[in-house]
């Protein structure tokens, strides 16, 4: 069965170039590049000129980093904290993973006490960072 993320009729377990990620996910190959560094978990195949291969498993992994960072509005180190747990072959479960995020807590005493702010704020402010994302892949 062919992945509906890519749609190029290849097999769900194909391996993917970084070019077909970042496309599939409307994401530039540096960015890709630059979680690499920071996230340890995602670790593609590099082949010699170092060109990377994506498993299902890294796919899953950026969509996921995606999607704290683009759509939730984790910070790079808030969506590590998140991903501390990652289990590369127990696959990827959006549940568990905002389970963690929740409790995630790495470093307390250099987090500054939130204000309080209205449900209205925050859903005025999620409303912006959904059109910067959206402008952003544009």
């Amino acid at each position: 069965m062919a992945d509906t993320l890519f749609g190029d009729g290849k097999d769900d377990a194909a391996l993917r170039t970084i070019g077909e990620v970042a496309e599939a996910l409307g994401l530039r190959q540096h960015v890709l590049r630059y979680w690499e560094q920071q996230f340890p978990q995602l670790q593609p195949l590099k082949r010699s000129g170092g060109r990377r291969y994506y498993r299902p498993a890294d796919v899953a992994l950026v969509r996921e980093i995606d999607r704290l960072v683009n759509s939730e509005g984790y910070t790079l180190r808030g969506a590590k904290a998140a991903l501390a747990r990652w289990q590369p072959d127990g696959g990827l479960s959006a549940k568990p993973l905002a389970q963690a995020a929740e409790t995630a807590d790495p470093h307390p005493a250099e987090q500054p006490a939130a204000p309080a702010i209205s449900a209205e704020l925050v859903s005025r402010l999620q409303a912006v960072r959904q059109q910067l994302a959206e402008a952003l892949r544009t």
